[in-house]
């Protein structure tokens, strides 16, 4: 009888002892876990930006790197692609990602959103969202919180279902409501408080037993915690005082954008700023991104974001390590970690060791850790502390884990050989350069399905066509011209006028290839105005408008416009300008191509292509080309070299691996320091070179043989100089 009462004693202690195991809480100073206050470090890597073959290597570096934590958002517009189907598979498959992550015996931090901005198309709202009536995104609206609340509520209870979260046993340790509300939230006055505060009070409801937070919203109501992002962290936005300080993005670089430069971030500021960070109380920071990864198919935002979202990240576009940043942030948080206890146990006390120099000084009762800072950009310090004397160069903090030894300065390296990496160089390797044997087949200008058409009197806004199945839509029209008309007996030709708010735009007059104009991301608005070739009688006008991603940012973006909006006129008639933005016009979405399933080996119509020896070494507009290759041996990760190309798309087998474009950065690209206030602008690169070059090809993508190579051009490349190359690490 006593051994029964012994056993169900000790079937309640490990009852208990499993409910204390998988608490979550928060205190003043930090999130607490199975009641211990812990100073957390996370990196930002999104799952739909890489390949589930990936994810394990992926996450295995980050924990090598020191990380804790993995960070992710939930990408609504994926998932629910239309209203009530859902898709959860391939890179899709969050359950099987954040299994990955508790396998490796990592946390999670669950970005909810379901807003999520991230450069992503539409900011991760489904299209769809957008023609619900009534609706007015992140307001308080009650068509757009009703869908809102069933998504969240799907996802959440998918987390439950799978035992997710850590009150369950789960990785999950913290979930994020909303995003980057803040001045969008100003904006929207007291509809915007009212609607965060009825999302934090949707979000307790759902009873996840894991905090969630807020992201730079100074005023997250109870129980939400508000955090912060940016390339700093310093002035915190206002909690509570019984909620830790918690910084959710910690900028490792910053987004490309076609036709600008490429931005780098010395990894001797970032660790300057996470140090910063630390010294100040803060007590968990997430690197956005630690591996940023690849826009895949058509879902970069914007628009104009590239195709790489590579971020200057510690792990590279192909989940490959760049040092010295992922080494010198991995010695960062190894001697933050030694610090711990005392970071966790006390506040710091701040003396003054300079005109710009401090020291803060962590010393409860049982460890001493100290963080001597620089503040000056452009001079190093002499200090003295605790009776000893330190240098300490500009714009750096030394850590001394034990207030006497510098464990780690933020502007120094250590030999990469202590850390254990040898290869620090990266570089593109040229693979078979003549491995692909092309065929071509020109876009059939002449539309022949009658029932796809729409006509309208009037010019219509593109995606209210297109509901963003495509990026292109073609607007079409005729004239007929008098042959009376001086133009046509020797005078000046007429000119067109087209402008438009789609980012590009092609112009075909009967057939013919007119001319293209080009949007940037800070003056989205097209103008083509160039003279063009009439004749007399019916005339044909073509305009196809190009999409480049979607708006993800800004008060009541759904309500942005894009495509031919006018004024469409023609110029230089015997009677003046022609006025065509009221006429009648025929729309018809994408290309004949892509109804034809031109991407695939198997296409829905038999296409007849021209084979390689017939290609003309520059090709017409609209052109769509394809080849057949044995995939590399090796494992290395490879890379599409589109230099030789214009613009367009491209997919391996079916699958998509982005818009490109070579286009040419502009910027001021003038060498980049540490030092000093880092922005965006304070380190270009890439001038005068193609913002982007290189796409990713994901190797699980491919057979060993007869893989499917198909592009899209739109304005006229060479695919014989189009290259299969590898993506390596060289040691110096």
């Amino acid at each position: 009888m006593e051994s029964k009462w012994v056993l169900l004693f000790l079937m309640i202690f490990q009852l208990g002892f499993e409910i204390i195991e998988c608490s979550v809480t928060y205190d003043s100073k930090a999130i607490v876990i199975n009641g211990e206050r812990r100073i957390l470090i996370s990196g930002s890597i999104h799952y739909t930006r890489s390949t589930p073959e990936m994810w394990e290597d992926l996450v295995k570096k980050a924990k090598d790197g020191g990380l804790d934590v993995i960070d992710t958002y939930v990408f609504w517009n994926v998932h629910e692609p239309s209203p009530g189907n859902y898709n959860f598979e391939g890179r899709y498959d969050l359950v099987k990602f954040l299994k990955t992550v508790k396998k490796a015996g990592m946390y999670v931090h669950l970005r909810i959103g379901p807003y999520i901005c991230a450069e992503w198309n539409f900011g991760g709202f489904p299209v769809w969202l957008k023609y619900v009536p009534g609706i007015s995104f992140r307001t308080d609206n009650e068509p757009f919180k009703s869908a809102m609340k069933g998504f969240t509520e799907k996802i959440v209870n998918l987390m439950k279902s799978e035992k997710m979260f850590e009150s369950q046993g789960g990785p999950i340790i913290l979930s994020q409501i909303e995003n980057e509300y803040g001045s969008v939230g100003k904006a929207y006055g007291g509809a915007g408080h009212n609607y965060m505060t009825w999302a934090a009070n949707m979000v307790v409801e759902l009873g996840t037993g894991v905090p969630w937070v807020m992201c730079k919203q100074d005023d997250a109501p109870d129980p939400i915690i508000n955090t912060c992002n940016g390339f700093y962290c310093d002035e915190f936005s206002p909690n509570k005082p019984y909620k830790p300080t918690i910084w959710t993005e910690a900028w490792s670089g910053w987004f490309t954008e076609f036709g600008g430069p490429v931005y780098e971030r010395p990894v001797q500021d970032l660790a300057f700023s996470v140090a910063r960070f630390i010294q100040k109380g803060g007590s968990f920071f997430n690197y956005y991104m630690y591996h940023g990864g690849t826009n895949f198919g058509r879902s970069s935002g914007g628009p104009f974001i590239t195709t790489s979202y590579d971020y200057d990240a510690p792990l590279d576009e192909y989940g490959l390590i760049r040092q010295p940043k992922y080494g010198h942030l991995k010695e960062l948080h190894k001697v933050i970690k030694e610090c711990e206890l005392a970071l966790v146990s006390s506040d710091p006390i701040i003396t003054s060791l300079g005109s710009l120099q401090q020291a803060h000084v962590f010393s409860p009762k049982s460890q001493c850790a100290a963080f001597l800072s620089n503040y000056d950009p452009n001079n190093a310090a002499k200090v003295t502390f605790n009776n000893v004397h330190y240098t300490l160069p500009p714009w750096s903090i030394s850590i001394l884990p034990d207030c006497k030894n510098v464990a780690f300065n933020t502007a120094k390296f250590i030999k990469l050989s202590q850390i254990g990496v040898e290869s620090t160089k990266m570089e593109m390797l040229w693979s078979d350069s003549n491995m692909f044997s092309w065929e071509t087949y020109n876009e059939d200008l002449n539309i022949v399905d009658e029932s796809s058409i729409i006509t309208s009197m009037g010019l219509l806004e593109q995606i209210n066509i297109t509901r963003d199945t495509s990026d292109y839509l073609w607007y079409t029209t005729s004239v007929d011209v008098d042959s009376s008309e001086s133009f046509l007996h020797g005078g000046e030709l007429p000119k067109l006028l087209v402008q438009s708010r789609g980012h590009a735009l092609h112009v075909f007059i009967n057939g013919e290839y007119s001319g293209s104009s080009f949007g940037t991301r800070k003056h989205r608005k097209v103008m083509y105005k160039e003279k063009i070739n009439l004749h007399g009688g019916i005339n044909k006008i073509a305009l196809l408008s190009v999409a480049m991603g979607l708006p993800n940012m800004g008060g009541h973006y759904e309500t942005w416009e894009t495509g031919v909006l006018g004024p469409v006129a023609l110029y230089g008639f015997d009677k003046g300008k022609w006025d065509l933005s009221w006429v009648n016009w025929s729309y018809k979405v994408g290309l004949k191509g892509e109804s034809m399933n031109l991407i695939s080996s198997n296409p829905t119509s038999s296409v007849t292509w021209t084979q390689d020896s017939l290609i003309t070494q520059k090709q017409q507009p609209l052109t769509w080309h394809k080849a057949y290759f044995n995939a590399p041996k090796g494992d290395s990760p490879l890379a599409l070299d589109m230099n030789s190309m214009g613009k367009g798309q491209a997919w391996v087998n079916g699958q998509s691996i982005g818009r490109y474009w070579t286009t040419f950065a502009s910027g001021n690209c003038q060498g980049c320091h540490y030092a000093g206030t880092y922005r965006p602008l304070t380190c270009q690169l890439g001038c005068g070179q193609p913002t982007q070059r290189w796409y990713h090809v994901p190797r699980s993508w491919l057979k060993p043989k007869n893989n499917l190579l198909v592009i899209f051009e739109e304005l006229g490349g060479d695919p014989t100089k189009v290259s299969l190359v590898k993506r390596s690490i060289t040691s110096n």
